[in-house]
């Protein structure tokens, strides 16, 4: 799955004026003031928090959105908390097909740049994260639906994305091993060259079988991964600047899985 990622407001920065122009990052400094707030060194997706996003409709613009997709067609307001966690990621095999990803699948799909994305390794009785990134680029984009979602009562409009993912590569098969959930997975890593063509148009079922060709998991040898001190309860960092920083843990030198 994918519930934690790296995504710092410089690196935001750098990538609007490189997809678009200065506006386009003058554009960003705005919608991310205040900066530190939103300088993202460990997002967790439960927290709903607001992410830059490109999308299809205007891939040269950036925009925030909420983490996790609201249909358009969710009712009100309870409605709209009951199904927001249940979307934060969105299962690749089946964009198509599922009520709440098909309308977005088929024309409202979006990247999303990290730094690196956590995933959790358990042992014992305890979970221990982990960073993972690509040992040649230093960000990279990550395939996302996305929907605008209109509040009947107050008449405010939510723009909100979901994370796409696949199975996960041996890398994933060594790290994201809860019990409890059915895996691995993990995001869905675009190339450069593969951006553009998720944010393709979709007008027939050739259309939407290249768009699922583009859903497969990441080159194992592309990519590394360490553990980081702890991300969440008590003694939980949260979103500090020394979130991603490689931290061992005594016990797992014998069980650690990148060993």
């Amino acid at each position: 799955m994918c519930y934690g990622v790296k995504a710092r407001t410089e690196m935001s920065l750098r990538i609007a004026k490189s997809r678009g122009s200065k506006e386009a990052a003058d554009k960003l400094t705005r919608l991310l003031n205040p900066i530190p707030e939103l300088d993202l060194h460990y997002a967790n997706a439960f927290t709903h928090p607001r992410m830059v996003l490109y999308t299809d409709a205007e891939p040269h613009d950036p925009q925030l959105a909420l983490w996790g997709l609201v249909p358009a067609w969710v009712n009100d307001a309870d409605q709209q908390r009951a199904i927001w966690n249940q979307t934060l990621n969105a299962r690749g095999e089946s964009i198509f097909e599922k009520p709440a990803f098909r309308n977005s699948a088929r024309g409202r799909r979006a990247i999303v740049h990290v730094e690196g994305f956590y995933e959790h390794h358990h042992f014992g009785k305890k979970a221990y994260p982990y960073f993972i990134h690509l040992k040649d680029r230093p960000h990279f984009a990550l395939a996302a639906l996305w929907d605008i979602w209109k509040d009947p009562d107050s008449g405010t409009s939510m723009l909100t994305f979901s994370i796409v993912t696949c199975e996960g590569n041996e890398l994933l098969q060594r790290i994201h091993n809860n019990p409890k959930l059915e895996g691995p997975r993990m995001p869905v890593i675009l190339t450069e060259e593969e951006e553009a063509q998720w944010l393709a148009p979709v007008h027939n079922r050739s259309d939407e079988e290249a768009i699922m060709r583009l859903i497969k998991p990441y080159p194992n040898e592309a990519m590394a991964a360490y553990s980081v001190r702890p991300l969440l309860g008590k003694e939980g960092l949260g979103n500090s600047p020394v979130a991603s920083d490689a931290f061992e843990y005594p016990e797992l030198i014998l069980a650690d899985p990148l060993a």
